[in-house]
């Protein structure tokens, strides 16, 4: 990715955590990042496609940067951490028209970061493939849930801390 296209993805995240989703124009982002109206359309088709591209990379991002978990607790907290640092801009595109491509590319994420762990986990090595992608979309629903109980509570609760009490309550049960 080129300079200028970081530089568009960068002022529309900084303007998606000032206002809400549809309040944001083409005019705002090549203000902010002091490009022309003919720039922003040579990298992106429109704002729709911006935020999906922006999405996008910030779960690849994500996982690039967190591909190694020893637990449940190392596994999520990073990832928790990721959503409140843009809790704001999260909050207005899951209240937006762009909400079903950011339901998909979280639910990826979700998807990518439990599988990952579930590698790394020797208590799954002894079970069927079949049920390893049945423990792995449950972990995934709950994550998913997790995060979308947060952002229609208005993110008014500590995300991290409640994902760490989730992942201790867990490990005070034996597995088998």
């Amino acid at each position: 990715m080129n300079r200028t296209e970081e530089a568009i993805i960068e002022s529309f995240w900084q303007l998606l955590e000032e206002k809400p989703f549809n309040k944001i124009t083409v005019q705002n982002i090549v203000e902010r990042c002091e490009v022309n109206r003919n720039t922003f359309y040579y990298h992106f088709q429109d704002i729709p496609t911006l935020a999906q591209q922006s999405v996008k990379r910030w779960v690849d991002e994500v996982i690039e940067t967190h591909y190694e978990f020893g637990s449940p607790l190392t596994c999520l907290i990073p990832l928790t951490e990721e959503f409140i640092k843009r809790k704001e801009a999260f909050k207005h595109l899951y209240f937006s028209s762009q909400r079903d491509d950011f339901m998909r590319y979280t639910d990826h994420l979700a998807y990518h970061v439990v599988r990952l762990y579930m590698k790394q986990d020797s208590h799954y090595i002894s079970i069927s493939n079949q049920e390893k992608e049945m423990i792995v979309h449950l972990y995934k629903c709950l994550l998913i849930g997790i995060i979308l109980d947060w952002l229609e509570s208005d993110t008014n609760y500590d995300l991290s801390l409640f994902v760490k009490n989730i992942c201790q309550l867990f490990e005070r049960f034996p597995r088998q």
